[in-house]
Formats: C-alpha cells, sequence, structure tokens
C-alpha cells in the first residue's frame, strides 16, 4: 500500500539527532558540563556503565554525517542544540567556539540542500544551573529565555523551525519523578513543579525569540501516545482518561487552555504545582507548529499484575509495542480537541532492534522497514482525516547513546560500529532513501 500512497509536493522529509547523544566533545573548545555528562559519569545510572564523552563522535565528523544525509535524499534534518556548549554555566558570557561548531553544521547543511530545524533543549541542562536548583528553580526558566534568544538572533534567519522543548514529560517524570534520567531526582512533587517550570520556560522563550523577530517558525516537540482501557471496566476506562490528563492535556492544556486538566489537579493533590498569576498567559504563547513524537500507545489496566498489550505487530527492542494506528488515533483526537491546533511535525518515530551486520557487510532490519511503512501510512490516513502534517523525521539517523541503556538500544538507520566510529546504511536507511525517491518521481511524473 506504501507504495501508491502520495504526500504532499511541499511535504518534509527528515531524519533527527540530540545533541548528547551524537556529539560527544564533552569537555572540548570550552564546553561546559551538563547534567547528563555528570549523571553518566557515575557508571552504576547507565545500563551498560557507558557515557557520552565520545558518542558519535559528530562533534568532529559532522561533514560526513551530513554528506551520509543528502545520501539518503531528506531534505531536513532536527538536530538539538547543547546548551553547556555555547554557555558552559547556562548564564553569564557566551562561548564562541560552541557557536561555531553550530555554523559550520549549518554551513555543511546548506551546502548539501537540507534544511535546519533546531531544538533548544533535549534534556541536558548546564549542570552550573542544575547546582543553582535546576528546573526547580523559577530562575532556570528566565535563563532559558535568555539562551532561546540569542539563539534566534544568531541563527534564527538560518534555520526553518525552532523549537524550545522536546519531550518536556522525559525531563519532568524521568528525570525528577523515577530518577531513571538526569538528575536523577525521584520525588513525584519535584516533577510535578518541574512540568510547570519546563512550560513557564516554554512560554517565555517563545515571547524572547520573537522579540527577536526571526522568521524561522517557532515551536515545541512533545511525546504523545493515545491511552485505551485495556477491558471495558469503570476501573480500566478512567485509568485511560487519567493517563490521558496526566501525560497529553498536562502539556498541551497550558498552551492551548491556559489551565491544567481538572482530572489531574484533582489526582495530583497536595503535589499540585505552584503557579503564580500569569502564569498561562506566559505559557499560551501560539504555536507556528506543534512537534509530535510517536512510538508507542499506552494500554491501561487496574488489574494486578496489568494486563498488557497484545502487540499483534510484535515490540520493539525497548518493549514497546508496534502500533502504528495509534499515530492516526493520536492526531485525530487532537485535532477534536484542540480545534486550534497548528501545523504538525512528526518530529520523531523509530524504533529499537537488535542490529548486527551479517556476513555481507550489510544490516538487514526488516522489522524497522516495516515499522516506517505502517507508520507512514498512519499517518497518511490522519493527514486525509484532515490532519495539517507537513513533515516526518525518522528516529535517528545513526544508533547512539540511548540515555540510561547506553549503547545498548539502536534506533539508528544507519549502524554505528563505536569501536571505529564506521557508518553503515542499514536496510531502513536504504528503504527511506528510496521510499522519498519515489515520492518525489510520482510528484514529476503527475
Amino acid at each position: 500500500m506504501t507504495d501508491s500512497i502520495r504526500f504532499p509536493s511541499n511535504f518534509t522529509w527528515g531524519v533527527a539527532t540530540s545533541a548528547f547523544q551524537i556529539e560527544g566533545a564533552f569537555d572540548a573548545d570550552g564546553k561546559g558540563p551538563s547534567i547528563w555528562d555528570t549523571f553518566s559519569h557515575d557508571p552504576a545510572n547507565i545500563i551498560d556503565g557507558s557515557n557520552g564523552d565520545v558518542a558519535c563522535d559528530h562533534y568532529n565528523r559532522y561533514r560526513d554525517d551530513v554528506a551520509m544525509m543528502a545520501s539518503l535524499g531528506v531534505n531536513a534534518y532536527r538536530f538539538s542544540m547543547a546548551w553547556a556548549r555555547v554557555q558552559p554555566t547556562g548564564k553569564g558570557a557566551w562561548n564562541e567556539p560552541g557557536f561555531d561548531f553550530y555554523t559550520r553544521l549549518l554551513d555543511a547543511l546548506d551546502e548539501k540542500g537540507i534544511v535546519a530545524h533546531i531544538t533548544l533543549y533535549h534534556w541536558d541542562l548546564p549542570q552550573g544551573l542544575q547546582d543553582d536548583g535546576g528546573w526547580m528553580s523559577r530562575d532556570t526558566a528566565h535563563r532559558f529565555a535568555d539562551y532561546a534568544a540569542e539563539v534566534a538572533r544568531r541563527f534564527g534567519n538560518r534555520v526553518a523551525s525552532i523549537a524550545t522543548h522536546n519531550e518536556p514529560w522525559c525531563t519532568a517524570n524521568l528525570g525528577y519523578g523515577n530518577g531513571q534520567f538526569a538528575p536523577g531526582v525521584a520525588d513525584k512533587k519535584q516533577a510535578i513543579q518541574v512540568s510547570h517550570h519546563l512550560l513557564l520556560s516554554h512560554g517565555l522563550a517563545m515571547q524572547a525569540m520573537r522579540a527577536v523577530n526571526p522568521t524561522c517558525q517557532l515551536g515545541i516537540v512533545l511525546n504523545q501516545w493515545t491511552a485505551e482501557p485495556a477491558t471495558d471496566t469503570e476501573a480500566d476506562r478512567r485509568l485511560a482518561a487519567l493517563e490521558w490528563a496526566n501525560s497529553i492535556e498536562w502539556f498541551m492544556d497550558p498552551i492551548f487552555k491556559r489551565r491544567y486538566p481538572a482530572l489531574s489537579l484533582e489526582a495530583h493533590g497536595a503535589n499540585a504545582p505552584v503557579v503564580h498569576a500569569g502564569d498561562f498567559d506566559i505559557i499560551a504563547q501560539p504555536l507556528d507548529f506543534l512537534g509530535v513524537n510517536y512510538y508507542r500507545r499506552e494500554v491501561m489496566s487496574a488489574e494486578v499484575p496489568p494486563r498488557k498489550p497484545e502487540g499483534g505487530l510484535g515490540f520493539t527492542d525497548m518493549g514497546w509495542e508496534i502500533y502504528p494506528q495509534g499515530l492516526t488515533d493520536l492526531l485525530v483526537q487532537l485535532k477534536q480537541e484542540y480545534p486550534d491546533l497548528p501545523p504538525v511535525y512528526i518530529t520523531e518515530n523509530g524504533m529499537a532492534a537488535v542490529d548486527s551486520v551479517g556476513a555481507d557487510g550489510q544490516v538487514d532490519d526488516t522489522q524497522r522497514v516495516e515499522y516506517v511503512r505502517t507508520h507512514l501510512e498512519a499517518l497518511k490516513a490522519a493527514m486525509d482525516a484532515g490532519v495539517d502534517v507537513r513533515g516526518y523525521f525518522l528516529w535517528s539517523l545513526m544508533d547512539n547513546f540511548e540515555w540510561n541503556s547506553g549503547y545498548e538500544k539502536r534506533f539508528g538507520i544507519v549502524y554505528v560500529d563505536y569501536a571505529t566510529q564506521q557508518r553503515i546504511p542499514k536496510a531502513s536507511a536504504l528503504w527511506y532513501r528510496d521510499f522519498i525517491a519515489g515520492q518525489r518521481a510520482a510528484l514529476r511524473a503527475a
């Protein structure tokens, strides 16, 4: 079926990465430490005991990596900037060698005709700000706005878009809720307060960037999923409603409705965040786009142990159910619940698989090919249902440091041999290349 679906001629085809996962060069050219440097330097925090000091050495190999992107035919690249690379402590003087790196990267992308989409924050807060209270401090939101304004001033007329945050749900719930991610705090009340400060920082950053008047589109990237009851019992249906409220509406409602969902506030009780007068007016800045990261659905069960999803299409190496229909359902539900939904980009979609290099030197990741194919079909179904989707960024360009999983989980469409830093395009990369080429050929023939 994929061969017959057609996306619009101006549809963006991209790949995505994040700074800490690929750059390495953790202390090069004046870069300061981030919370992920600190967190990963304690081997007990990472499943394989590794860290991000070298990662994919993209800091030194960026030109080859851009050439690799160009060989796949993508016309867009979504990447994050390392805040501590351009402002080592998160406040005070800018680090020009750090900005020079991103200038060189943009130059390389320009040479290949690949449009840049920047994310300001992909979880790597400068350690200097963490020492001052991190995201538990409202002041960090103002420091983030200063950083956003400087990036917009320098690069806002060179890139297609700037997103404030990537997946603030993860920053709050994994970084502060269960200690799985940096900075390693496990405190539900702190997690909920942090989520509010992240949203506040988003609004302040949007205001600060618009004051600089960049020509690019401005928005935010949220990880989202559908929440479905495992059975038709009242208990399962309530759990599903609460999951949707806590995970989707908790970040969408402040932006689009100037409030937090009542169901969540009731459930949080005394853990509800401290909200200052005027905060929602700051948070609810108009978005030029919404980035949606989709990997799976949530199936909610009140049984003990909880009932698991059937997984008719299998599971990824992260243990996540493969469920492309959820992408259609999610986007249609968002459009229904938020009628003023701006244009949407699928800013991440992909899967971890157990990949290895075969005797022929190739990586045959057939399951990933099928994953991407079926999710693109689901995406087109949502577009046909009236959702305004402008682009798709496959996660990830290459295998990388997968946070607390270290190098054990491979999400890339390009295989990375970490011992040699050799890059090997997998079958999925070649399929994606051919799919994009087929889309363009069909448009020319039309």
